[in-house]
């Protein structure tokens, strides 16, 4: 008898019947597809985003339900989330290569802060298409070729803890080769990621950064008001969204739930 094909039907049985098990012990809500107690749709905000967003996203987050990618994806109009370690061979991203010009949001060494300055040098990329690949970028390093100007702008954003997030950038070649921008530090220090452990202090969620990224990005020239966390254009519904999700979050911790029988008992 082969022991591993054996193993692996006991497998296969074992985890079907363990998913039928749950499937039929709780009722899913149909949109997000989460117990209806854990319910996020509540949380979600429609946004009509200019500019196509990419998640990559690493296995180990699809599962997590604190991750906040999926109220991000849910809310965004233009948003794709490809799961992964390693993009290099990726052929969904390769496409996504094919059809926009890519700025990814990663805090590397060569990183540089996505200020006005920044933005106006992206969006010239886009539009003139006379001088050469590194005559409007040559002192921030965006190194955006000639091909590449004449295409729609599209933010790319790394979804996995801070350790995994380097292994994804540096198993990737073709991320080190995309032009990269971080956040301005009042916005990078402005986190309210309060219901998951974070090796940094204050740091923000994929959630938090993309819309804080879009805001910059998109920001409209006649609005003077710099891009900050009390000022974030059409994505400040969601960024107040997402500090009651936290919220929603916290209830189920058991500590909260001791202080409200407390509450409910004086």
């Amino acid at each position: 008898m082969d022991l591993y094909k054996t193993n692996k039907v006991y497998n296969d049985r074992f985890i079907y019947c363990v998913l039928f098990k749950y499937s039929m012990s709780r009722t899913l809500c149909p949109n997000c597809h989460r117990p209806e107690k854990a319910c996020i749709c509540a949380f979600t905000a429609d946004i009509a985003n200019e500019i196509q967003v990419v998640v990559l996203q690493h296995p180990s987050e699809v599962s997590h339900t604190k991750g906040t990618v999926a109220l991000l994806a849910k809310s965004l109009r233009k948003c794709q989330v490809l799961v992964g370690e390693s993009f290099d061979d990726e052929q969904e991203f390769l496409q996504v290569m094919a059809q926009y010009q890519l700025v990814l949001l990663y805090p590397s060494e060569q990183a540089h802060f996505l200020d006005e300055d920044v933005r106006i040098k992206l969006h010239n990329c886009q539009s003139n298409t006379q001088d050469g690949p590194h005559t409007q970028l040559t002192q921030y390093r965006l190194q955006v070729s000639i091909e590449n100007k004449s295409k729609p702008l599209c933010l790319v954003i790394l979804d996995a803890t801070w350790k995994k997030a380097y292994r994804m950038f540096m198993l990737s070649t073709k991320l080190q080769q995309l032009p990269q921008v971080c956040l301005p530090d009042h916005l990078a220090n402005a986190g309210q990621y309060h219901i998951r452990k974070v090796a940094k202090k204050n740091a923000l969620s994929s959630l938090e950064a993309s819309c804080y990224a879009l805001a910059i990005l998109e920001q409209d020239e006649q609005d003077c008001l710099p891009i900050s966390p009390e000022h974030a254009g059409k994505y400040q519904p969601l960024l107040e969204k997402f500090q009651q999700f936290n919220q929603f979050q916290l209830s189920f911790r058991p500590e909260h739930k001791s202080l409200l029988r407390k509450l409910d008992d004086s």
